[in-house]
C-alpha cells in the first residue's frame, strides 16, 4: 500500500466495509484468468491484499500465497483466511530475486506516487521468477488526487501503464478494461494488464 498516511488512516477505519464490499463483488474474473495463467502450486504474491479476499481464492486454488498490505488491520482480515501468509509491508519492503511465480497486484500500486512507480515495478520484476505472471489494475485518468474517503490516487493511461511495464522489463500480453464503484461511492473507469517477467 502508499506510506501516505491519510490514505492508511482511512483504510484501517474502513477495513470491515472493505471487506463486505469485496465479498459482495464475488470472484474477479481476471483472478480466476491469473490463477489459470500460473503452474499449479505456483509461489505467489498479493501485494496490497486488502482484507485477503483475492489471496483466499488463491489459496483455495493450491497457489502458495503471501499477502502483503500497510494497513494493519486489513493484514488482521487477510490472516483469517486459510492458507494465506499476510504481514504489514509497504511497498519499499519488496525484495528478493526470482522468489514468486505470480504477482498479483489489484488496485494496489495506484496509491503509489507517480516518481515510484518506476522503482516499484523495478523490484517487483526483480522478485518475479522469468517468464512469471504480473497482473497490476488501476484507475484510468491523469494526474493525482484524493476521492471522497481522503485516499490518494495516481491515475494512468493504457499506454503509459504499458510502457512502464517494458522499462521495468516486463513484457506487456493482454488488457482488461472496466468500471466500478469504490468504496468512496464513485464510479470509476480502470485498466488491467497482465504480463510476462
Amino acid at each position: 500500500m502508499s506510506a501516505d498516511p491519510e490514505t492508511l488512516k482511512t483504510y484501517g477505519e474502513k477495513a470491515g466495509e472493505y471487506a463486505r464490499l469485496v465479498t459482495e463483488d464475488g470472484v474477479n474474473p481476471q483472478l480466476t484468468e491469473f490463477i489459470a495463467g500460473l503452474p499449479k502450486g505456483a509461489q505467489v504474491l498479493d501485494l496490497g491484499c486488502g482484507p485477503g479476499h483475492d489471496a483466499a481464492h488463491m489459496a483455495g486454488a493450491g497457489l502458495q500465497v503471501e499477502a502483503l498490505d500497510a494497513t494493519p488491520e486489513m493484514v488482521a482480515l487477510a490472516k483469517t483466511h486459510t492458507g494465506v501468509a499476510a504481514r504489514v509491508a509497504s511497498f519499499d519492503e519488496i525484495t528478493g530475486v526470482d522468489i514468486h511465480d505470480g504477482i498479483w497486484a489489484n488496485f494496489s500500486l495506484l496509491h503509489a506516487p507517480r516518481d515510484a512507480m518506476p522503482r516499484h515495478l523495478a523490484a517487483l520484476r526483480l522478485a518475479l521468477r522469468p517468464g512469471g505472471l504480473i497482473y497490476i489494475a488501476l484507475k484510468t485518468g491523469q494526474g493525482s488526487a484524493r476521492d471522497k474517503l481522503g485516499r490518494l490516487y495516481t491515475y494512468y493511461s493504457e499506454a503509459e501503464l504499458s510502457g512502464l511495464l517494458k522499462d521495468a522489463g516486463f513484457t506487456p500480453v493482454s488488457t482488461a478494461r472496466g468500471e466500478g464503484r469504490a468504496l468512496s461511492g464513485e464510479m470509476a473507469e480502470w485498466i488491467g494488464i497482465f504480463a510476462h517477467g
